[in-house]
């Protein structure tokens, strides 16, 4: 393994998930909300995802189908109306984000069930969490589906809301101390983002001198 390293076709497919899941890691954490056909909140929690530009300002969600390949609620109500609201999770909401990974039956909302408070949204007509730090209000963009059970999501974030507190509007930085998301790691396991360490980032010409300075000592 060490020399050729690990095929991932020839790996079952729960194998790679394993792997991949467990090498590619922390995974922000998306906890979906959509309406059914019949106005129910549905909400669902996705660690694949992350954002994918800001100009238009995307994400993307990787959608799982059943075993019998039809696709969950998250997915087909994404499909019929193309609207969404994505919630970052942090500290606080992590219970009940993963109350919300309980495989209820669907048209059962996990919203109602696990008693969130809902607060309405301004550009599209999924209501957002009113107890995530973020809600970002999102519209399909576009659908690329890879296999019989998976699919990529595209998705234009049009409107972000923020938690009092947690951005300076004025040069809109995130307050990560009052933030404190948490990651998905594999399994059960999460992690918190508390830990943290900064390099800057230099120029061509600072890391010439920087790499001739040490040279030269």
């Amino acid at each position: 393994m060490a020399g050729m390293g690990i095929s991932l076709r020839e790996l079952d497919p729960r194998d790679r998930y394993k792997l991949l899941c467990g090498v590619i890691v922390p995974r922000p954490i998306a906890l979906v909300t959509t309406l059914d056909e019949n106005g129910a909140v549905n909400a669902a929690p996705f660690s694949f995802f992350n954002v994918f530009s800001e100009s238009p300002a995307l994400i993307v969600l990787g959608l799982q189908h059943k075993p019998d390949h039809s696709p969950k609620d998250t997915t087909r109500n994404i499909h019929r109306d193309g609207e969404f609201v994505v919630h970052m999770v942090d500290e606080a909401l992590s219970g009940a984000m993963n109350d919300c990974a309980v495989d209820f039956p669907s048209g059962d909302s996990e919203v109602a069930a696990t008693g969130l408070a809902t607060l309405a949204s301004v550009d599209v007509k999924v209501p957002r969490l009113a107890a995530a730090p973020f809600a970002l209000e999102c519209r399909r963009h576009l659908v690329l589906n890879f296999s019989p059970d998976r699919e990529l999501l595209i998705g234009e974030v049009l409107r972000v809301h923020a938690r009092e507190g947690l951005v300076d509007e004025a040069n809109m930085y995130v307050d990560l101390d009052a933030y404190r998301p948490i990651g998905r790691m594999f399994g059960n396991l999460y992690t918190t983002q508390r830990d943290t360490f900064a390099l800057s980032r230099e120029s061509h010409a600072q890391w010439l001198a920087r790499t001739q300075e040490l040279k030269d000592a």
